[in-house]
């Protein structure tokens, strides 16, 4: 295995800094950092076919991932979940190419399992053993999973009223876990003191550049499913955005590559009504996101009413020609057990949005019915039957 790993880059001021030392954000102007690859050397030394043989996760894609050496890898078998051909959706909906995305059969059931398996193997690899982030519950328990798998201490902040199967799963895997009264964003502050106190280190929503790595192997999985094509849409629930984002680059590294001849997806981001920042910024022509007052939903996952990398969120949407919208909870949590009864899937809260948001751009006809749409599934509502139940 080896990495083709060149430096970190700002998103925003173009600074560039050194791979090999514990970085989060940009020091110079605070903003996302991403892992940059020496693209033209792997194009000429790598052929996307020889892909096709290697391990069944995300770890296949190694060249574009930044661990340098495999030792420090900390896996769990996480990525390579299927792409599902949802026929009975399709036909009610008249969307004959319908798929969904199905993350809930990763490590700790969800899509945070990929973030964090890469934060945490590179933190080991730079030396780092002692991590804390904030989260409304599957990235808490998808690090504290890692961080017990890489013999790593795992300090969680999560607000109090996440689901308890979050909460619970931190505590057996060995987390230290701190329960906030507040939102996400009150967790945030929480554990950056704790940070600064203790010697922690942060690896919250795009506040240190891998887990975004992790993430975007979901692009790189939806091409090699597709043929090395990309869909037309992709409808993504979206809270801080790292998979939104993730995705988008996945596919320009893709680009670059010649792996892709083209990238033709338009990207849909879903947020609940209740906690609608990037949809906001969206349909004013903003730059920047700003905080949503009073956030509330019952999809914990998109409780998040404000992220560092809103202009990403922002630009994957409008660079692709896609679009922006809510629902409310009443609908994604009716989608919930329509996706589950009439394909087996059954999605978390968040999942589910991604229906209900496809129905509403039906009604508005602003997708197209006949194309390839994938629903990003995020994770399993088994971890929400607190909620569901309710």
């Amino acid at each position: 295995m080896r990495s083709y790993l060149s430096h970190l880059e700002c998103t925003a001021c173009g600074a560039t800094y050194s791979a090999d030392e514990p970085h989060r954000t940009c020091p110079a102007c605070g903003k996302v950092l991403y892992a940059r690859y020496d693209l033209p050397h792997l194009r000429q030394e790598v052929d996307r076919n020889a892909i096709a043989a290697r391990r069944p996760d995300m770890w296949r894609y190694y060249e574009v991932m930044p661990v340098r050496h495999e030792e420090h890898i900390v896996s769990l078998g996480e990525g390579m979940t299927p792409l599902l051909h949802a026929k009975n959706l399709g036909k009610q909906l008249g969307c004959p190419r319908l798929y969904i995305k199905d993350e809930s059969g990763n490590p700790t059931g969800s899509f945070k399992a990929r973030g964090m398996a890469a934060a945490v193997s590179k933190a080991k690899e730079l030396g780092l053993r002692k991590l804390t982030v904030p989260s409304a519950g599957n990235a808490a328990g998808a690090m504290a999973a890692y961080c017990a798998a890489g013999g790593m201490e795992a300090h969680v902040f999560m607000p109090s009223d996440a689901p308890k199967a979050n909460q619970q799963e931190c505590l057996d895997a060995g987390a230290r876990l701190t329960l906030v009264e507040g939102l996400i964003s009150d967790a945030g502050r929480l554990s950056r003191e704790r940070a600064a106190k203790e010697g922690l280190f942060d690896v919250s929503t795009l506040q240190e550049p891998y887990r975004a790595e992790g993430k975007k192997t979901m692009g790189y999985e939806l091409a090699e499913q597709l043929g090395w094509r990309t869909p037309d849409a992709i409808v993504y629930p979206t809270g801080g955005g790292t998979g939104i984002v993730g995705i988008w680059k996945a596919f320009q590294e893709m680009l670059a590559l010649g792996w892709l001849d083209e990238v033709t997806t338009r990207m849909v981001a879903v947020q609940a009504e209740g906690c609608a920042p990037i949809v906001q910024a969206f349909l004013s022509g903003a730059r920047h996101a700003e905080a949503f007052p009073n956030a509330r939903t019952l999809a914990a996952g998109i409780r998040v009413p404000s992220a560092i990398g809103d202009y990403l969120i922002l630009d994957a949407i409008r660079q692709s020609k896609g679009t922006a919208l809510t629902v409310t909870d009443r609908e994604l949590l009716g989608d919930v057990k329509a996706m589950a009864s009439a394909e087996g899937v059954y999605p978390c809260p968040e999942g589910a949005a991604t229906l209900a948001g496809l129905r509403k751009l039906l009604r508005q006809n602003a997708i197209d019915p006949e194309g390839v749409i994938v629903l990003m599934n995020t994770g399993t509502a088994y971890k929400y039957l607190d909620v569901l139940a309710g």
